[in-house]
């Protein structure tokens, strides 16, 4: 009822919300805790958007504005949910969640202040720290209000306190004391319902009482009916609609996914979706107005123990109790007291310092973000921080995709040992063991900077993509690529250019006067080593960024041509996209248009499935097919043994020489390649040169 006030609507509404939240929500549930209901945040945008429509149109009812806005935001939250399109839910971070929640509760609860107090005249509904201000100057009218306010404020957060403390004390009745914790605001409420009768039990208007109270609350449901939509209605609610469907996924998928961590089971976000929208579209046919998921409630039926979301329909009964059994004690309600206890509820919602601190530990520019979100929630409203917080999450997102950087990888000897042999010389054979790892040669992976990381071979550079590869990132990549390609090997020809009209017109060249070092003893390019393991995707701006990077390190080594490997593919529409381009493979028409290239192909083998699928029935129709040769007799022994397996297949395919399963099978190709066509140029030798033409 405290919650339908925020909403600017009578109390009664808020019973009915509820009712229909738990009625309703069990039979789409795929979480056996989270309770449907109303909800402060949700209250509060609903009385906002209430007050903003009646601005303009006061002929609509607040009623009407709310009903129709559940019906509306309920049909499109169904529509989501049953095209399965739940995973919309992790567009929104957590950093926003939480900076929309804390933003919310300082707002309602700086809303609540003026109630608590009994203070009149003040526009709770403006921004934060203008209600602040005029709390602030209306302290001297304060009246006896805030006696009953104060006092229940202080009660609840002794109790709470007192219970805290107490199943620290006793352990082994921890749960008592937590559900006695819970009951606080019933035994509050209660109890100054009480102090309210005794003071105006001869009162019959509500208007007459010592102090504010609730008045008169309808039995039953009087407001049963079909919401009326009208045109009008609809264009003057759709702005807020889109906050208004952020805040109700936000809430339940963020409440639910919590408790199913804790409770450990897992919820299925669009089911979810599809049970907040049918509720919220059949709700307002029994005056309900949006709902979402509560987390005090929902934390109060976790502890309870429930097994099943059939809970919710004995929630729902005793709700149905009080609308037909209760409503005559509901008339002695202080304000003030429901003020006191919507203050306490959301009070849980500020996010403590200790987990900003931890935000601050984990990403520094997401906390900028956070204290954005809470500050515009302050100085404006709480719709405006929301969005804010989700576009600054978003922005962050497309700035680290488009300003990502690669790394450039190193060779080093890793000497593995367990404890027992660190200390003891390799002499000593205590079975050091030995192995070639690649780490990043500017240590930015916080590797031990003493560690002397060397090239993996003169001419050879390995570059791993950080951040996936896509058109946001390709450029920066490329030219991050050239850029060291071009430090560590130096152009084959100093002077590409015969005549000088011939360079073009935005090549400086040389300095005036300066010399061309002829006796530059870096390596020639030989080959690039692209890292793909972060890589999922390309698209078409991204290969055809490698394309030309292709050509253009071409021109710098011509007349030899560049090998281009690729390691740790992870998908194979990438390696497709990249064949399509011409890599993975000796293109022969790219291989042609110089001097004929020596080549020496390593391949990666591994044993094959004896039951799986025969290498025809898994090729039909798939444009990766891997071919297969046979060694031995299948088998005649097993790696154990030191004896190849009887039949292995390549793990890429002979068709695809320049894919590798890691970084180290693509470092032993290339470096095979390179010494084989040194060995065979120098020898002039025109013999066992492959050009390999296969392609899908």
């Amino acid at each position: 009822m405290a919650y339908a006030l925020l909403a600017q609507l009578p109390p009664e509404y808020g019973l009915y919300t509820s009712f229909v939240g738990f009625l309703l929500y069990w039979a789409f549930a795929t979480s056996k805790d989270i309770t449907i209901g109303t909800v402060a945040v949700m209250s509060t945008i609903v009385g906002n958007i209430v007050i903003r429509v009646q601005e303009v149109n006061p002929d609509l009812s607040a009623e009407s504005i709310a009903r129709a806005l559940s019906v509306i935001s309920g049909s499109v939250l169904l529509f989501i949910g049953l095209i399965r399109f739940g995973r919309i839910v992790e567009f929104i971070p957590l950093v926003a969640i939480t900076s929309f929640m804390t933003g919310a509760a300082i707002s309602i609860g700086a809303g609540q202040v003026p109630a608590l107090l009994g203070i009149k005249g003040v526009n709770n509904r403006g921004p934060t720290y203008q209600v602040i201000i005029d709390t602030l100057k209306g302290l001297p009218n304060t009246k006896l209000d805030a006696a009953m306010g104060l006092t229940a404020l202080t009660m609840l957060y002794a109790i709470r306190i007192f219970c805290s403390w107490m199943s620290t004390k006793q352990a082994h009745r921890k749960k008592f004391w937590f559900f006695v914790s819970t009951l606080r605001m019933a035994f509050v409420i209660l109890l100054y319902i009480l102090i309210s009768w005794l003071a105006n039990r001869h009162v019959k208007d509500a208007k007459k009482a010592k102090f504010k109270i609730l008045g008169k609350v309808p039995r039953g449901f009087q407001h049963a009916g079909a919401p009326t939509i009208t045109p009008e209605l609809l264009s003057a609610i759709a702005p807020d609609l889109p906050v208004t469907i952020i805040v109700l996924i936000l809430e339940h998928i963020a409440i639910s996914k919590s408790f199913g961590r804790i409770n450990n089971y897992v919820i299925n976000p669009s089911q979810e979706l599809v049970a907040v929208g049918f509720t919220n579209v059949l709700g307002p046919f029994l005056g309900a107005y949006p709902a979402t998921g509560s987390f005090s409630r929902t934390a109060i039926k976790s502890k309870a123990g429930v097994r099943t979301p059939l809970a919710g329909i004995f929630t729902a009964i005793i709700v149905l109790l009080a609308l037909y059994a209760l409503t005559s004690v509901f008339f002695y309600i202080p304000m003030s007291s429901l003020a006191a206890i919507i203050i306490h509820a959301v009070g849980d919602l500020i996010t403590p310092p200790n987990v900003v601190y931890q935000f601050w530990e984990t990403s520094p520019l997401e906390v900028l973000i956070f204290f954005a979100g809470v500050f515009v929630t302050i100085f404006t409203n709480i719709e405006n921080g929301i969005y804010v917080a989700i576009a600054a999450s978003a922005a962050l997102l497309l700035w680290r995709q488009l300003f990502t950087h690669g790394t450039i990888l190193g060779r080093v000897q890793i000497y593995r040992a367990t404890p027992d042999t660190i200390g003891h010389k390799e002499s000593e054979g205590h079975g050091l063991g030995i192995r070639e790892a690649y780490l990043p040669v500017n240590h930015k992976d916080g590797s031990n900077p003493q560690i002397e990381v060397e090239s993996p071979y003169p001419g050879i550079l390995i570059y791993r993509f950080t951040e996936g590869f896509t058109y946001l990132n390709q450029q920066g990549y490329m030219d991050e690529l050239v850029a060291h390609a071009q430090h560590i090997a130096r152009p084959t020809k100093l002077d590409r250019y015969t005549k000088l009209g011939d360079r073009p017109w935005n090549d400086p060249g040389p300095r005036r006067g300066e010399q061309i070092n002829f006796d530059d003893n870096r390596p020639i390019l030989r080959a690039i080593i692209l890292d793909f393991s972060a890589v999922n995707h390309v698209d078409v701006t991204s290969v055809q960024g490698l394309i030309d990077v292709r050509a253009q390190l071409d021109r710098y080594a011509a007349p030899e041509l560049v090998e281009w490997h690729f390691a740790s593919i992870n998908s194979r529409w990438t390696k497709r996209s990249l064949t399509t381009a011409g890599f993975g493979y000796v293109d022969a028409e790219r291989f042609r248009a110089r001097h004929r290239q020596h080549w020496n192909p390593v391949y990666s083998f591994a044993a094959l499935d004896t039951t799986a699928p025969t290498r025809a029935q898994k090729s039909e129709g798939d444009p990766e097919a891997q071919d297969e040769i046979e060694i031995g007799r299948a088998g005649t022994g097993t790696q154990k043994d030191g004896v190849l397996p009887g039949k292995l297949g390549t793990v890429h395919g002979l068709n695809r020489p320049f894919f590798h399963i890691d970084v180290q099978a693509a470092v032993e190709s290339a470096i095979a390649g390179v010494e084989y066509k040194l060995t065979h140029t120098t020898s002039g030798s025109s013999g066992n040169e492959v050009v390999q033409t296969k392609r899908d």
